[in-house]
């Protein structure tokens, strides 16, 4: 088992050469394409219990220059390209035994928050800032909306998982990135297409090439594997160690689920139950936090870390099983 204070010295390592790929990603940022990948909530009254309410902190930004994955660095593309290749049903039921099995550290969320200050996610396009950065951005642009705590929350560990890096993981490919169903035909909502998996043995496989792949039509999301990542794990660790409430849960799973929670997609329906469609929703209402606080001014993190400290009492123990 790896304890956080044992690991500062790698951490330090590996992010050196993870920042490596700042430059090449702020370049994408200045690049102009017409996908929209803006999300669509419903309009709703702004009181203590409303997260689907429209955002408002982004109502004047340039949606455009986000998620620009075609015109994206090679860096990224090359990041899509490893992804897609090793995120085969095999490796994802490894992962998941892996994960019942390993307690990879014992740490509380600030704690892992800090962790993660000297990471920059490969696969975004959008950031080159830490991830702390990026934590306190997002819940800051829920804050200010007024949202309720536990989505405020939600924002600010939404990425935890991402400490995936520093536990082991072959490299960013198995942490970060799109995420999509496995076990059943690729969509062509996934960044880049089912052709960019053609590396994959699992493209090759009659079976798993199909709609339904290894499932049963309407067996619901709960039920299917997503390619697993930062999302998956931190997902199951916050369920059975949180009180967030389910829509929070399911913000943290899926939020990296582009080819299914984009707006105007209607991927993966045909696995989906009725509770997935609120799902769908909150998702939804979370991404605009997610996507376009990036461009905000760095937050004060001594300033906010008190707030925050406390929202992390309400819902987490002192202490949590990485």
């Amino acid at each position: 088992m790896v304890h956080a204070p044992e690991i500062t010295d790698y951490i330090k390592t590996r992010a050196k050469a993870m920042d490596e790929v700042s430059d090449q990603i702020d370049e994408v940022n200045l690049l102009k394409l017409k996908q929209n990948a803006k999300a669509q909530t419903e309009k709703s009254q702004q009181d203590d219990n409303d997260f689907e309410g429209d955002s408002k902190f982004d109502s004047e930004k340039d949606k455009s220059v986000f998620r620009q994955y075609e015109n994206a660095c090679d860096r990224v593309k090359n990041f899509y390209a490893e992804q897609h290749t090793k995120q085969t049903l095999k490796y994802n039921l490894r992962m998941r035994k892996e994960f019942r099995e390993t307690t990879r550290a014992r740490m509380g969320v600030w704690e892992a928050l800090e962790l993660l200050n000297t990471l920059v996610d490969e696969s975004d396009p959008d950031t080159s800032v830490p991830q702390i950065v990026h934590a306190l951005q997002a819940a800051e642009a829920a804050r200010k909306d007024g949202k309720p705590e536990w989505m405020q929350l939600t924002c600010l560990i939404h990425d935890l998982g991402k400490l995936l890096c520093f536990f082991g993981a072959d490299g960013q490919w198995d942490v970060v990135g799109d995420t999509f169903v496995v076990g059943c035909k690729y969509v062509d909502e996934i960044i880049y297409g089912p052709e960019s998996f053609k590396e994959n043995p699992d493209y090759y496989n009659e079976k798993l090439q199909t709609d339904l792949g290894i499932y049963e039509e309407h067996c619901g999301l709960e039920n299917v594997m997503i390619s697993f990542g930062h999302d998956e794990y931190l997902y199951h660790i916050c369920k059975t160690q949180s009180n967030l409430p389910k829509e929070g849960l399911w913000m943290i799973r899926y939020h990296s689920f582009y080819p299914w929670h984009r707006a105007g997609s209607n991927a993966y329906r045909h696995l989906m139950v009725e509770e997935d469609e609120q799902a769908l929703k909150a998702v939804r209402a979370f991404n605009p936090y997610d996507l376009y606080s990036k461009s905000d001014a760095p937050p004060n993190v001594d300033e906010l870390k008190e707030y925050y400290q406390c929202l992390i009492k309400k819902y987490f123990p002192e202490e949590i099983e990485w």
